[in-house]
């Protein structure tokens, strides 16, 4: 069944063929082509946040020489400046994705468009420096696209020769060692859900694609959806997600409220805007503890659940629940979604079983999806937003190496604020 999945459709499926953009092509081809959150999050950027002027700034972690891949960046980037929103995607949206109001989608989305210029890509102190400014709806939506770019042209340069066979035996292996080790352990895996997370560090989008059409086919009792938008509307798949560390930073220097009280502002605002819809809450922007802090009885009830994204998973899991019990809340009411650098293999079987019999579980499975094939090194790459209307503003999380700041004062003041006392 595997090796006929990849042939059924599509001349990108076709056995053999590069997964990467031929040259001199967009490897962005439309503005659907983000992760779910960013859309989300743009509808109440958009409409409460209309003069918020923001900075995002990419970082690779792995400090790996990109400075050779400037001018193809460059190009790219360029290219997204003739992409708009087509009446068919704009139809999607609307009858598709209920969460997003009609005004939104008729009237914002229909004249919205990407500024190139608003994005500066240089050498600086030997490294490729990448940053987008201006205002904060305007310039949010490049975040997912400019990481997407990055990855691919990237990824093309080191491995060029790379084709859908090599996708569709690493990712074939994948799934029959999942299921056998899931048959070996005698786990019941009726209530399993896994989605696709992997836009960002993907190998290219041509393996994306062809991985969750694949998924979709190989584990169509458990695999749920994507959080690609244009990939979900393609494959008829839901798209997934919700918010981003974006919203709770950004949250840090609107004004109206004090810093201390900055996540409560963020939940109440996602409240306000989607009024019961879309309640799982990201809770590791500051740390784990902090967000339980503030994440009290009226929140706990009002949102449907908190997805991880740093930190020990099972550590993680273990806090959620005693914190619902705490409360008088009844966990299996609610949902624990795991996201963070999972693969499918013994670890998702392992919190699956930990915590299935005592709350609702899901997964998001990244780089370990679209960017997994042999002898390819993903990129640890993001870019976060690191000033807002010209204050600072920070990540800290629950694994002190995934922090970013400017500014290492704000960052000292914001764990002084927050009793921060995540030990690297």
């Amino acid at each position: 069944m595997s090796e006929l999945l990849f042939r059924k459709k599509k001349n990108l499926l076709t056995p053999n063929a590069s997964v990467f953009a031929e040259d001199g092509m967009p490897i962005i081809n439309s503005l659907m082509d983000t992760d779910m959150y960013k859309i989300y999050m743009l509808q109440p950027i958009s409409s409460r946040y209309m003069a918020a002027e923001a900075k995002m700034k990419f970082l690779c972690r792995d400090s790996e020489d990109l400075i050779p891949y400037i001018p193809e960046i460059i190009k790219q980037v360029k290219m997204v400046g003739d992409l708009r929103f087509t009446s068919d995607q704009l139809s999607f949206l609307e009858n598709k994705i209920p969460a997003l109001k009609r005004s939104f989608v008729k009237g914002y989305l229909r004249m919205f468009k990407l500024f190139p210029e608003d994005v500066s890509i240089r050498e600086e102190k030997g490294q490729v420096a990448i940053t987008t400014s201006g205002n904060w709806a305007q310039i949010t939506m490049w975040e997912i696209i400019i990481l997407a770019i990055v990855s691919e042209i990237r990824n093309k340069a080191l491995h060029p020769n790379i084709d859908l066979d090599d996708i569709r035996h690493k990712l074939s292996q994948k799934v029959s060692s999942f299921y056998q080790l899931a048959s070996e352990q005698k786990i019941d895996l009726s209530d399993l859900n896994i989605a696709d997370f992997g836009t960002r560090r993907r190998l290219s989008f041509k393996t994306q694609f062809a991985v969750v059409d694949y998924l979709k086919h190989a584990m169509p009792d458990h695999f749920v959806g994507t959080s690609n938008v244009h990939i979900a509307r393609e494959l008829d798949l839901k798209a997934i997600g919700t918010q981003a560390h974006e919203w709770w930073q950004a949250h840090q220097a609107l004004s109206g409220h004090r810093l201390i009280d900055s996540q409560k502002a963020a939940l109440q605002a996602w409240a306000d805007e989607y009024r019961g819809e879309l309640g799982d809450a990201l809770t590791d922007c500051i740390s784990m503890d902090a967000f339980l802090n503030d994440f009290d009885k009226y929140f706990s009830l009002l949102f449907s659940g908190m997805r991880h994204d740093s930190g020990c998973p099972f550590e993680w899991g273990e806090k959620a629940i005693a914190h619902y019990e705490k409360l008088g809340i009844d966990p299996k009411t609610k949902t624990l979604i795991f996201s963070d650098g999972l693969k499918l293999g013994q670890e998702v079987l392992d919190l699956y079983s930990r915590f299935k019999d005592r709350i609702n579980v899901s997964f998001g499975i990244g780089t370990n999806l679209t960017c997994d094939v042999e002898g390819v090194k993903p990129m640890n790459i993001v870019m976060k937003m690191v000033e807002l209307n010209d204050n600072p503003v920070a990540k800290l999380s629950d694994s002190p190496g995934k922090s970013m700041c400017d500014d290492q004062s704000y960052v000292e003041y914001l764990k002084k604020v927050f009793k921060y006392d995540v030990k690297g």
